[in-house]
C-alpha cells in the first residue's frame, strides 16, 4: 500500500517579497541616539493544489528615532510542501510547526541581509518556538482560558 505512505517534501523555499525603506535618510543618519527597534512576524499557510501548500513567514523590521522611521523592512519567505496521507489531527501540527521551522531560517537570513545591504549593522532576529506559538494559537481559538495558580 505505498499509495497510501505518508508523504512530507519540501518543492522549494522562495524569497516572496521583500522592501526596504530609509524615508528619512541621509539626515536621520546623522543622528546619534540609538534607535527603537520593532520586529513582527506571521505565519501563513494556503492550500494551492490537492496535497500541496505553501507555508509563509512575513516580518516586518522597524527602527525609529523618537516619532522618525530610520529603515523599515517587510520581507515574506515562503516554502512550497507536498504534504499527503497524514491523519487530520497531524496536518495542523506539520503545517503550523514543521513546516515555518524549515522556512524561518531562511528568513532570518535575507533579513539580516537586507539591513546589512542598506548600510546598517544586521538585525539576527532570534529563534523562534512555533511549537508554543502553535499551541497558543489553538488554545486561543478554543477558548480556552488561561491558566491561573
Amino acid at each position: 500500500m505505498a499509495d497510501q505512505d505518508p508523504v512530507f517534501n519540501i518543492q522549494r523555499v522562495y524569497l516572496k517579497e521583500a522592501s526596504l525603506e530609509q524615508p528619512n535618510s541621509p539626515a536621520i543618519l546623522l543622528e546619534q541616539e540609538q534607535p527603537s527597534l520593532d520586529i513582527n512576524l506571521g505565519v501563513n499557510a494556503e492550500n494551492v493544489a490537492e496535497g500541496v501548500f505553501e507555508v509563509s513567514i512575513t516580518a516586518t523590521v522597524q527602527t525609529k528615532i523618537q516619532d522618525r522611521t530610520v529603515f523599515l523592512v517587510e520581507c515574506k519567505q515562503a516554502g512550497i510542501f507536498e504534504i499527503r496521507n497524514l491523519p487530520e489531527e497531524q496536518m495542523g501540527g506539520v503545517i503550523g510547526v514543521a513546516c515555518p521551522q524549515i522556512v524561518y531560517p531562511y528568513l532570518r537570513g535575507n533579513v539580516a541581509d537586507l539591513i546589512q545591504r542598506a548600510g546598517f549593522p544586521p538585525v539576527h532576529m532570534a529563534e523562534i518556538n512555533f511549537q508554543a506559538m502553535y499551541e497558543q494559537q489553538q488554545a486561543a481559538q478554543a477558548g480556552t482560558p488561561a491558566v491561573t495558580q
